[in-house]
């Protein structure tokens, strides 16, 4: 099976976004955490099902293990709350690359146009590249220049299946960076980011939500959490505009799609026979296509949001850091999470495009 894509322009698309959150009225139904990622896991092994690349994908899984299932095996690697301890893979894996955490994302900053190397915000171990190389992996090219974390086949798959969806989340690639007086800005060199004049945020993470007022704002909208916190969870006052846009805007786009779980949620969408943006040329090229399309979405992403001058706090390990206040208009929940839902469909359509072009 071969997918096809409706045809149309990438920025028509991103622009239609906003005018059809709109049409997203009924809230029926009861992160990229790790819900946004089985549902990008979920659309593309729906999509390559009874195809070479199926048996390929196969090929490469353990016992017990699907597609959609191991998109979230990079983030376990990296550890933290919420998930369990590294299995003996992940420990092989994140001791061989010692900056694996770095792989997710490139904080760049969102006005730009064009993801290129050197650009503010980009390295040598950024998504962009991290994705070409498990690429290259997988179609063979195992050389050092092709592949220099030595990356194995099942490794380059788990970092394949994971970074498509990150790479589709508006704030994975478009980063906000703020003036002294409070200003977004658009830095054109590393050097202006002195954190005096120009702040970076780390990819929107030093950006916060006051809870209370978001809470206000997601009532008339009938999408206040009302999820019971564990017994021993602290409810924080802020939340990191990272996280809302990771965790919370993927639970909106599911409500407002009368879905509550991945699998459901990717039928959906494939029965509604989304408008997909098509790739070109070579699969190694596709991540900078992405990351460019991906831009222009982190700009939708930052309208009707306005930040705060910085504030400076110490944190635990006694080093000063600064935040900043952000708020949003009283329609951002919808107009996001229509933006959501776009950025899902895609990163689940182009992971199926990118696994049967590897494996036609």
């Amino acid at each position: 099976m071969t997918i096809t894509f409706n045809k149309g322009k990438r920025m028509n698309k991103l622009a239609a976004v906003v005018a059809l959150s709109c049409a997203f009225v009924s809230i029926d139904a009861a992160a990229w955490g790790n819900e946004g990622h089985r549902a990008v896991g979920a659309i593309a092994e729906k999509l390559i099902k009874g195809s070479n690349a199926e048996k390929e994908v196969a090929a490469l899984l353990l016992p017990g293990e699907t597609l959609e299932s191991i998109t979230n095996w990079a983030d376990s690697a990296k550890g933290g709350v919420g998930y369990p301890a590294a299995t003996p893979e992940q420990v092989v894996y994140t001791t061989a690359n010692p900056r694996h955490t770095e792989y997710h994302y490139a904080n760049v900053p969102f006005q730009a146009t064009h993801y290129h190397e050197g650009i503010v915000g980009s390295a040598e171990v950024d998504i962009v590249q991290s994705l070409k190389q498990a690429i290259a992996v997988l179609q063979g090219k195992t050389d050092p220049e092709f592949n220099p974390h030595q990356f194995t086949r099942r490794q380059a798959l788990l970092l394949v299946a994971h970074l498509v969806g990150d790479i589709h989340q508006p704030l994975h690639m478009g980063s906000a960076y703020v003036s002294a007086e409070g200003q977004f800005v658009y830095p054109q060199q590393r050097a202006q980011v002195d954190g005096v004049h120009i702040f970076e945020t780390l990819g929107s993470n030093s950006l916060l939500l006051d809870n209370d007022k978001l809470a206000s704002i997601e009532a008339p909208l009938n999408l206040l959490d009302t999820t019971p916190l564990p017994p021993d969870a602290k409810k924080w006052a802020t939340k990191p505009f990272h996280s809302y846009w990771d965790a919370t805007v993927v639970k909106y786009a599911m409500r407002r799609s009368t879905t509550s779980d991945p699998a459901a949620f990717a039928q959906k969408m494939i029965d509604s026979n989304p408008e997909v943006p098509k790739n070109t040329g070579r699969p190694y090229t596709w991540p900078t296509q992405w990351a460019d399309d991906t831009l222009a979405a982190s700009k939708f992403a930052y309208q009707d949001v306005t930040v705060g001058k910085p504030e400076a706090q110490v944190n635990k390990r006694g080093a000063t850091e600064y935040k900043f206040a952000l708020q949003m208009g009283a329609n951002y929940p919808v107009s996001s999470s229509a933006l959501a839902r776009t950025q899902l469909v895609n990163g689940g359509y182009h992971l199926a495009s990118l696994l049967q072009a590897i494996w036609p």
